[in-house]
């Protein structure tokens, strides 16, 4: 056995002799067959450091791309604004509780007087200020020279406020909600052809999904039974609800005008002026004998009060919010006005509880935060010296300012 092994190990020792004495040919080909295992045998490591970075690199531009959304939907601009729309809310809430509160308790259905006792207030204080300023902003100069166009405007303004009131005694509560949404396109047209407002698809979506979250509003007040009390005609309701609508576009149009391009305090002056002296002749003609039976007493005279208060900060915030924003980005906002109005109902006037209007909540947040999120563009008129192109528009002026600065930040970096 011994013998056999020194055998083989001489029969070994031989065959290493011969091919390392057999030449270049059969060495070289030994190379060439380690050089070809080799790269086989470290396949598998290298595969598996290829894969391991193409997973960190999917896992990475998720992750880019989700802080890139959040960088642009929650910046403090936009934060900023949905806080002053959801104010602009809960004054139209506070409207519309203490004016349910003296229709269903004090049997009280004076609209026209609220709206008289809030120009009133606008009157005292802003018209006020105009008439002691100097110069082409001073009250008398503004009624000399357009004296006319506030006379429409605080015809649109009253007559808005006065027809969807109205409306609700002929109509139901859900013909109104769906109904008073018409006055957002009717805005955005006029913005379009007034302001020069130029949308992008993003808009659109962002008001189809406001709207869709109104649709689950109405479906929860169906569901609640909130809609049981219709009125008597329906159709004339309805007309007068789309009427009111687009008399509020025309006045938020306007509004937004004035405001960017001239001044708030003219803005509300003149609204004040004119207001109360049209809101004063109607008044007259038709609730006079609806004030006539009111029986007053403190209480009364305390939620009038507290009506004219939450209007007046209504008409002296909306001009701040449509300055940084735009009057459409404003009527998105408040379209959460009726759900803070239900949620007080719950306590004050037992409403249904219903899960929809979470649901409606978050969708009309979601709209509006996707509206704001892109700023519109405004198109130069023909006239202008400017080249025709379009360049940033006044609306969400906040966002604008807000891009701009970090883009100079950022080429400053470079």
């Amino acid at each position: 056995m011994i013998c056999r092994t020194s055998r083989a190990e001489e029969h070994q020792d031989a065959s290493e002799r011969r091919l390392l004495s057999s030449g270049p040919g059969h060495f070289s080909g030994f190379r060439a067959s380690e050089a070809w295992r080799d790269p086989m045998e470290a396949e598998s490591p290298a595969r598996a450091g290829v894969t391991e970075p193409q997973a960190q690199g999917a896992v990475g531009t998720i992750g880019s791309l989700l802080s890139r959304i959040r960088a642009k939907l929650f910046t403090w601009a936009i934060l900023k604004t949905i806080a002053l729309g959801q104010m602009l809310s809960l004054c139209i809430c506070g409207t519309a509780i203490t004016s349910q509160y003296l229709a269903e308790k004090y049997q009280v259905n004076t609209p026209m007087l609220q709206s008289f006792i809030n120009y009133c207030l606008l009157f005292l204080v802003y018209t006020v200020m105009l008439a002691f300023q100097s110069g082409s902003n001073n009250l008398l100069e503004i009624l000399r020279r357009k004296w006319w166009k506030y006379t429409l405007l605080g015809l649109a303004d009253v007559e808005a406020n006065y027809l969807i009131v109205r409306a609700y005694q002929y109509t139901t509560l859900t013909s109104v909600q769906l109904l008073d949404c018409f006055g957002i396109p009717v805005l955005m047209a006029l913005s379009w052809f007034i302001l020069r407002a130029r949308y992008k698809v993003i808009h659109f979506i962002a008001v189809f999904v406001c709207l869709l979250g109104v649709g689950t509003m109405v479906g929860a007040d169906i569901l609640a039974g909130r809609e049981d009390s219709s009125g008597s005609d329906v159709l004339i309701g309805d007309i007068l609800v789309l009427l009111g609508a687009s008399l509020y576009a025309v006045s938020n149009v306007c509004e937004e005008y004035i405001v960017k391009k001239l001044s708030r305090r003219e803005f509300l002056g003149m609204v004040g002026l004119f207001g109360t002296i049209i809101s004063g002749i109607q008044l007259l003609i038709v609730e006079y004998k609806g004030i006539a039976r009111i029986q007053w007493d403190w209480k009364i005279a305390l939620l009038f009060v507290a009506f004219a208060l939450c209007m007046f900060c209504l008409y002296s915030f909306m001009p701040l919010v449509i300055k940084v924003t735009s009057a459409t980005s404003v009527n998105l906002g408040i379209l959460t006005a009726d759900l803070y109005s239900f949620f007080f109902g719950l306590f004050l006037f037992e409403y249904k509880f219903s899960g929809l209007y979470i649901l409606s909540f978050t969708i009309i947040m979601v709209g509006f935060i996707l509206y704001c999120s892109t700023p519109t563009r405004t198109a130069e008129p023909a006239e202008s010296s400017v080249p025709p192109v379009t360049s940033i528009g006044i609306d969400n002026l906040a966002l604008k300012l807000e891009e701009s600065s970090v883009s100079e930040t950022h080429s400053a970096g470079l």
